[in-house]
């Protein structure tokens, strides 16, 4: 059994659909759990959809949601002619999902509309995709996975209940392969008690896949993409990136951690408890091996490089000379809970505090008047914050050259500076 999970890029044209299928053909005899993403900008636009809709504009959120029925309508003449009233019945059935909520009005908080609209994207694309497999001849059940994956009612980032979740896989997914090889499904969204939708929060779809991989103990997940692996830095900052080969799941958790665009640490936990490997490969490239990421340690790597710009240095002083490791670091971070915000880097003397924050304005104006009350409160902002792992001093003084260094901190392992 192996999972795959394809990503929004990889089937937002007819071409790039009939790619993704040449790649699952290539797998031909092999048990296969696919997890499809919505395509490409249909999330970004069901989102103005949800923005519209609240805010009282029913006929801007209509003729909005009009244009992704007309996107996905169009695709599917390109792709499915056999079996096309079908798949046209299919997807219509979803988009009355939407339709019958647009009409009504907002009587709830944002997030629950958000998740009730935006999930429906990954439905309209599993069921072209899965249509359009059968119409071809790669025979696949299609599953909503909102019958399988079970969640609270956390909208926008719902957390699993995994004892059901794992009856229903159990139950619903696995009779499924006595009679085929391939089931298709979706990523990133779930279901509540009461049958409402949610959406599982960032890499919600990788996440899913994981859980999938880890219930059906699967031998590996695979999530496609269109880099060719996982680089130790952004090209586009660093045009002399590398391929990282191989990398543990610790490892990525690190890199993670500190800002790198890679996998997100609760795609890896699901995974490393029972030892899946995740490979990420990329769909323009099948051939490529890509990157393998498992529990075994990987030595010699590279250093890792990421980039934060547009960062905030947040200084909090203490009003009557107490330490701030008593009573106000506590209240500081009850502070960072309710803004919902974290810091990249702190360092704390004896009467004062450094916080490095992603410049969000309006959070960090509130998170600054809160802190106010307790510290004094000053800010320096357009700073950057550099981190490396696995540095060398060439490095380092290659990245920081020119640059005024502002806040450091040092382990034998990674370096982060920050720099104006």
């Amino acid at each position: 059994m192996k999972v795959f999970k394809f990503g929004g890029a990889s089937i937002n044209t007819a071409d790039r659909i009939k790619n993704t299928a040449n790649i699952i053909r290539s797998y031909k005899g092999e048990k296969i759990l696919v997890i499809i993403s919505a395509m490409g900008k249909t999330t970004n636009a069901l989102e103005k959809v949800v923005d519209a809709f609240y805010e009282g504009r029913k006929e801007d959120a209509l003729q909005l949601f009009q244009q992704v029925k007309e996107s996905h309508l169009q695709l599917l003449k390109y792709l499915i002619t056999v079996n096309w009233q079908q798949a046209e019945n299919q997807l219509h059935d979803f988009f009355t999902e939407v339709e019958w909520l647009l009409h009504d009005k907002p009587v709830r908080d944002y997030d629950y509309y958000y998740d009730q609209v935006v999930s429906c994207g990954e439905l309209f694309s599993t069921s072209l995709v899965s249509n359009y497999l059968n119409e071809t001849g790669i025979k696949n059940k299609w599953v909503d996975v909102r019958d399988v994956v079970r969640t609270d009612n956390n909208f926008r980032d719902a957390f699993i209940d995994w004892n059901i979740t794992r009856e229903k896989v159990k139950s619903g997914i696995e009779p499924l392969f006595r009679d085929v090889d391939l089931v298709i499904t979706q990523g990133f969204i779930g279901s509540t008690d009461e049958n409402e939708s949610t959406t599982l929060g960032r890499e919600g779809s990788d996440f899913s896949a994981a859980i999938f991989a880890n219930i059906l103990d699967a031998e590996s997940q695979t999530i496609w993409k269109d880099v060719e692996g996982v680089m130790n830095a952004d090209p586009r900052e660093f045009p002399e990136a590398v391929i990282l080969d191989a990398l543990s799941y610790r490892e990525v958790v690190e890199m993670a951690y500190y800002g790198a665009q890679v996998i997100h640490p609760k795609t890896i936990k699901p995974l490393e408890n029972k030892n899946i490997p995740l490979h990420v490969r990329c769909f323009l490239k099948p051939g490529l091996a890509g990157t393998v990421i498992s529990n075994k340690p990987v030595h010699h790597l590279p250093p890792v490089i990421v980039l934060k710009k547009n960062q905030v240095l947040m200084e909090l002083s203490s009003k009557d000379f107490s330490f701030v490791e008593e009573k106000p670091m506590g209240q500081l971070h009850e502070m960072f809970d309710q803004v919902k915000i974290r810091p990249n880097l702190s360092q704390n003397g004896a009467i004062s505090l450094l916080c490095c924050l992603d410049d969000k304005p309006e959070k960090i104006e509130k998170l600054a008047l809160a802190a106010s009350e307790i510290f004094d409160v000053q800010l320096e902002k357009n700073l950057t914050l550099l981190t490396i792992r696995h540095y060398t001093e060439e490095k380092i003084a290659e990245l920081t050259k020119g640059k005024s260094m502002v806040l450091e901190q040092k382990t034998t392992d990674t370096i982060q500076v920050l720099m104006r």
